[in-house]
């Protein structure tokens, strides 16, 4: 099959979350299964092209924007990794695209990003009709590319244009909708028919998420129990009535890591190597750790890890909320990442209090993160909400073992230990509840004191595959399957 994947992120391209390390992986995972995979791109200030020759890919071109003319340049690189090649199409406009951020500063959103990626949505498809073939499916991500199933079933394969092209959209992150005043419908195109409750309005609002909800041929998101939970007023941000009437087109496909991109014993940012037999060479790691983010050098003490956004979504508030109490049990817990700006100070401030014992480092910084999974005894996940995970799935290869809410993926890779029957790969709780959490987490440490159960415990979290191989197979039998379906909404 022809397959071409569309997204405003990719690693090693551009990043801000999950998406783009989805984007990064399963193309290549679906290409190594003998299918030919493009993928459509941004091209954004920051990214870093010295080591990715391009080359003019197509003549510049035009899209309309309202009653403007907007100028598109194309080029691409042809990327190899895991045995495979994938060639990579970025659409470029400086006025758009050349800025600080993808799509926004500290400050918040961009006030133009429904122009922007308007913009990418049309220029993405001219650049598949400029394709030598026309794809078999056309696969969206997130609400940066939910206009175009819309643009595709409403105007041009109702003129001859990809008529046996399927459209998929994936939902990463349904909390994230793209909503813009009504007046963006003029931009797009669209007639006001369009601007309907069971169409794109959502709330008084032109919503591109919606767009991609209803308009697609399928739909998926990034695991099997958050596409139930979607369906949900708790978890439906709004969205559960068009989800659940398009219950019968909705998968859920868990996603996967690249286990040779996080693999401790290659793993170059790290003080020592190891694997699941050597997991001594762990403590090494713990104790540079440990110096590193100036905590007391000590392997009895159990140490937490986080390695996230500063968001509501993370459950950040509990874990303010037990952070006295940590220290009080002797505990050590580290924490990076950059995100709201009431974190920031929250966790400034409770750094200075807790000096020696808690470590907060507000910055972007991989190779950190990476020694943070591989020196932590525990990697802490309490979310509010979580539609999969990466960060369970990193922690578990590097035998940190997660403490998460029984939400999204997290419940479909997390399983929590029993001791009446020795299982699990980690530590589960339900309530969202400083108790709640402090209890898991009391639980989890009396297993770190016995050091047999606890190695064990580690072998079992490592031994786990959360590769990308199965779910790219259960991608490519969807497409089959769409492929196969004759009448389509």
């Amino acid at each position: 099959m022809r397959i071409v994947f569309i997204a405003s992120e990719m690693v090693p391209f551009a990043k801000t979350g999950g998406l783009a390390d989805v984007l990064g992986a399963l193309p290549h995972e679906i290409a190594a299964l003998g299918h030919e995979v493009k993928l459509i791109l941004p091209r954004y200030r920051g990214m870093d092209l010295q080591n990715f020759p391009m080359k003019k890919a197509m003549e510049n071109f035009e899209v309309s924007l309202g009653a403007e003319r907007e100028k598109v340049s194309v080029k691409s690189h042809l990327l190899a990794a895991n045995g495979s090649n994938v060639e990579v199409f970025f659409v470029e406009h400086p006025a758009f695209f050349e800025r600080e951020g993808i799509y926004g500063t500290s400050l918040g959103d961009f006030q133009d990003n429904d122009r922007r990626f308007i913009f990418f949505s049309k220029a993405a498809i001219e650049i598949l009709k400029r394709m030598d073939e026309e794809p078999d499916v056309i696969h969206c991500h997130d609400w940066q590319t939910g206009l175009i199933p819309a643009y595709l079933k409403l105007m041009h394969q109702r003129q001859g244009l990809f008529e046996k092209a399927r459209t998929f959209f994936t939902i990463h992150n349904l909390a994230y909708q793209g909503n813009f005043p009504p007046d963006t419908l003029a931009l797009t195109g669209f007639g006001w028919e369009e601007f309907t409750l069971h169409r794109l309005e959502y709330y008084g609002k032109l919503s591109f998420m919606k767009a991609g909800l209803v308009y697609a041929d399928i739909l998926t998101t990034v695991s099997s129990t958050y596409a139930h939970e979607i369906q949900t007023h708790e978890f439906g941000c709004g969205m559960e009535g068009i989800l659940r009437d398009r219950s019968s087109d909705l998968y859920g496909i868990l996603n996967g890591i690249d286990t040779k991109e996080w693999d401790p014993e290659t793993d170059k940012a790290l003080a020592a190597n190891y694997t699941s037999t050597s997991l001594a060479k762990k403590l090494i790691n713990k104790g540079m750790l440990q110096k590193e983010t100036h905590l007391k050098v000590d392997p009895e003490i159990p140490l937490l890890g986080m390695v996230t956004r500063l968001v509501d979504q993370k459950g950040l508030d509990l874990v303010i909320m037990v952070l006295d109490e940590l220290a009080k049990r002797n505990m050590q817990f580290i924490i990076i990442g950059t995100g709201d700006s009431k974190y920031h100070s929250a966790f400034q401030s409770l750094g200075r209090k807790h000096h020696g014992r808690f470590s907060f480092n507000l910055k972007f910084d991989e190779k950190l993160s990476r020694r943070i999974y591989a020196g932590s005894d525990f990697f802490l996940m309490p979310s509010v909400f979580e539609p999969c995970g990466l960060g369970q799935m990193i922690a578990l290869r590097y035998g940190a073992l997660p403490i998460v809410r029984d939400v999204g993926g997290l419940t479909d890779t997390v399983t929590d230990y029993h001791e009446n029957h020795g299982k699990g790969n980690g530590f589960v709780f339900e309530d969202k509840t400083p108790n709640a959490l402090l209890a898991k987490i009391d639980e989890a440490v009396t297993v770190f004191r016995d050091k047999k159960l606890w190695m064990d415990l580690q072998k079992n979290a490592m031994k786990c595959d959360f590769s990308w191989k199965a779910s790219a197979k259960h991608y490519v039998e969807l497409y089959l399957r769409a492929k196969r379906r004759t009448v389509l909404r």
